[in-house]
């Protein structure tokens, strides 16, 4: 395996970098302070092509490797992780779901718009009663002659209050539990749909996440996504990549924090020298700039296996579940070298503290992560 990107990558990993410090850094802090969704930013993340970023070139994507993709997301991590969240449910979960089972019709009218950032996606997995365990989903679709009727409310969504269209998961045969779950494309001005409350969150606050309702929510025949029953299926391989790309936020959040605390440690003096010459300190750093580096590579390991279409299920839950431990690890050990400062919402790392934990539950939580991992290791034992 090539360790190394290529020179494409290289260019794109610097012109994403460059962007998210002239554009999302000055002024991210206050959009994650009022809980406000960065319209002005992410329209122009859409005029780069980095809200269709794996989408064929036909349908109006940038038709880029799955490497590319988490270099995409670990550089806007590494300022900000609403803007990094956002992009990743956007291309993994909607738009990949569409791209993954969509027939022709639903490919050529949804994945252009996704692709361009003409209008955002967002979709529709968990509720309330129903996080890990999808078996509990209370959601139901019903087929009334040429139409589907959606009745249901969705939980803690990502893009949830602005997003154009939406991609829900419903029972359309309780009695078969996942296997009588179908998928829907729902228009956002579909009758019987709205965007319920939004959620105060300890982190990534200028992500818009929300309830959504579905109060006969009625799309016509053509809506269904893939085979009917067959929707968490296709959900859990939607999943297998979706995974690729919240590691790569791990890995940025990370990364941003470290570089942070090391230009920090270099200005900040103590007993007549600056920090970063204590020993202990140093140890530190180079704990920490290695597991960053592991999990970065656990990271590309999943996405170069996505790229060639071979499974990826276990690697994918690995890169996720370390990559979201050493996030964590790194943004604590990173307000610890920032001292009372760290404590402070002066500096980025007590953001990238907060936006870490996200990444220990989202798209499955840890604890999932390891009965994921046990299960395909030993299925074959």
């Amino acid at each position: 395996m090539d360790f190394e990107v290529n020179e494409e990558q290289r260019l794109l990993r610097q012109t994403v970098r460059e962007f998210a410090e002239r554009e999302i850094g000055p002024q991210i802090a206050e959009f994650d302070e009022r809980q406000e969704f960065p319209h002005g930013i992410v329209k122009k993340l859409g005029q780069m092509g980095l809200l269709g970023v794996t989408v064929p070139q036909e349908y109006g994507g940038a038709g880029l490797d799955y490497v590319s993709y988490a270099l995409i997301i670990e550089e806007l991590a590494r300022v900000d992780g609403s803007i990094a969240l956002t992009v990743a449910a956007h291309n993994s979960l909607c738009t990949g779901h569409v791209a993954l089972a969509g027939s022709a019709a639903q490919k050529s009218r949804y994945l252009a718009p996704l692709a361009t950032g003409e209008m955002l996606g967002a979709w529709g997995l968990t509720e309330a009663g129903s996080g890990s365990d999808a078996s509990s989903m209370q959601t139901t679709a019903e087929r009334r002659g040429g139409e589907w009727r959606l009745r249901g409310t969705k939980a803690f969504i990502t893009n949830g209050g602005v997003a154009g269209v939406y991609v829900i998961l419903a029972l359309t045969d309780r009695a078969k539990a996942t296997h009588g779950i179908s998928a829907f494309i729902v228009p956002r001005e579909t009758p019987g749909f709205r965007i319920g409350s939004s959620y105060n969150k300890l982190g990534c606050r200028a992500s818009d996440t929300r309830e959504l309702v579905l109060d006969n929510a009625t799309v016509p025949a053509e809506n269904l996504l893939g085979r009917e029953h067959e929707g968490f299926v296709d959900t859990l391989r939607v999943l297998d990549k979706g995974r690729i790309s919240i590691a790569a936020m791990a890995v940025g959040l990370a990364q941003g924090a470290l570089d942070c605390s090391i230009a920090f440690a270099k200005e900040r003096k103590a007993f007549g020298k600056t920090i970063v010459q204590f020993q202990a300190l140093q140890a530190m750093v180079a704990d920490l700039h290695t597991e960053i580096d592991a999990a970065r590579l656990l990271t590309w390991q999943a996405a170069d296996l996505a790229q060639r279409g071979l499974p990826v299920t276990k690697e994918s839950s690995m890169a996720k579940l370390f990559a979201a431990e050493v996030a964590m690890k790194t943004t604590t050990q990173a307000i610890q070298i920032h001292g009372a400062m760290g404590y402070t919402k002066e500096l980025p790392v007590e953001r990238h503290f907060r936006d870490a934990k996200l990444c220990e539950i989202g798209e499955g939580t840890s604890e999932i992560q390891r009965v994921i991992i046990a299960r395909e290791i030993l299925k074959s034992a």
